[in-house]
């Protein structure tokens, strides 16, 4: 197995939430939402030692591997994802109808240090002061834009995109090591301003993802998939960045690894399970690469943006890890059906369902036009 680089390599904050679909006003299902779940399962399955920090409500309907905290003066979160039988699936209008208490900066871990933080919010709950605070705390941080630039109205809670300069965290981009975004986020954003000041990685579903860094951008080729389901592909691929990068791994690379984990999440339903064949064909992989650089990968403790000499060598390993996934992902899309089609999240035995959903993490629609 491989060894981590320090104890507390990475700290992951943001809620869980529940989610509920409805289509023509009729409720689909109700499901787990909120990005930890998703990384979670990515950087256990990578080995990377984590913390994590979300906050949920008394009302919390699910059994997570990483315990959430309790606010008992306020219910979980909640989102209500709208579709119409007219419209496409990402024509959505998507409100959150319940908001748990923020996340502050008295809530994360004290005088600990952590090499990666993760500020990855999906309902507003990331306040600008525990940004800055986990700015203080990690070395090198990582930002989903849309815990920066969501906005709920007040009256019925439907979420539109604000631009980063106007949502009041843009004081804080140039401390900010990784900015994550969407093709739909990424006009919000201002990719030429702030590649200036951070990377910036653009994620395009079946067309991989590019990284923007100061004068340089480099396309990561994606790993072709049947997809099954693209909720929380964002957050594997997020996972999968900290975990290359956790390991040594150059930017390029690192990237690529997170293709890789995006790509296994795709082809299966709800929450992924990773076969343990596939994991440890990574973990060999990556111990074969960290053997080869010898401590190199990086210089005087710099990230590395250029792509090595076997980049590709690295894009075929993986791909070759992936073919083992192929039968495990059918028989888990069999078995783990994505969304509760009743209210009872009480399975047979009694104990509380481990379901996992995301709705409120796809793509959406802004009520505001694109700066």
């Amino acid at each position: 197995m491989i060894e981590n680089r320090c104890p507390n390599s990475c700290l992951v904050v943001g809620n869980y939430c529940h989610d509920v679909l409805l289509k023509d006003g009729v409720v689909l299902a109700e499901s787990l939402g909120g990005a930890a779940a998703f990384i979670s399962a990515v950087l256990d399955g990578a080995a990377v030692s984590s913390t994590f920090v979300s906050k949920v409500g008394s009302d919390f309907a699910y059994s997570v591997a990483r315990p959430p905290s309790v606010s008992l003066s306020s219910k979980t979160t909640a989102f209500h994802a709208h579709f119409s039988s007219q419209v496409q699936r990402h024509d959505r209008v998507l409100k959150r109808v319940e908001s748990c208490a923020p996340i502050t900066p008295s809530d994360l871990p004290a005088s600990r240090r952590f090499e990666f933080g993760m500020a990855v919010g999906v309902a507003g709950e990331i306040l600008p002061e525990t940004l800055e605070r986990m700015l203080d705390i990690c070395d090198t941080v990582f930002v989903d834009v849309q815990a920066l630039i969501r906005a709920f109205d007040p009256d019925d809670g439907t979420v539109s995109l604000v631009h980063l300069r106007d949502s009041g965290f843009s004081h804080l981009v140039p401390r900010i090591g990784f900015l994550k975004a969407s093709s739909d986020e990424a006009p919000y954003v201002g990719v030429e301003a702030a590649r200036k000041e951070c990377c910036v990685v653009v994620t395009s579903g079946e067309e991989g993802c590019t990284v923007y860094y100061r004068n340089a951008e480099q396309r990561i080729a994606p790993f072709p998939t049947v997809q099954v389901d693209p909720t929380g592909a964002g957050d594997s691929f997020l996972g999968g960045l900290v975990a290359g990068l956790v390991q040594g791994l150059p930017v390029p690379d690192a990237a690529l690894l997170g293709n890789f984990f995006g790509s296994l999440t795709v082809g299966q339903l709800g929450l992924p399970k990773f076969d343990s064949k596939v994991l440890q064909a990574v973990k060999d992989e990556l111990q074969r690469r960290r053997l080869k650089m010898l401590g190199n990968e990086r210089l005087n403790g710099e990230l590395v943006f250029v792509k090595p000499n076997d980049h590709e060598d690295f894009h075929m390993a993986l791909v070759r890890a992936k073919i083992i996934a192929s039968l495990p992902i059918r028989d888990c899309q069999q078995e783990s059906p994505r969304f509760v089609e009743n209210h009872n999240h009480v399975s047979s035995n009694g104990q509380p369902k481990l379901l996992s959903s995301h709705a409120c993490e796809e793509p959406i629609m802004s009520a505001n036009r694109i700066p």
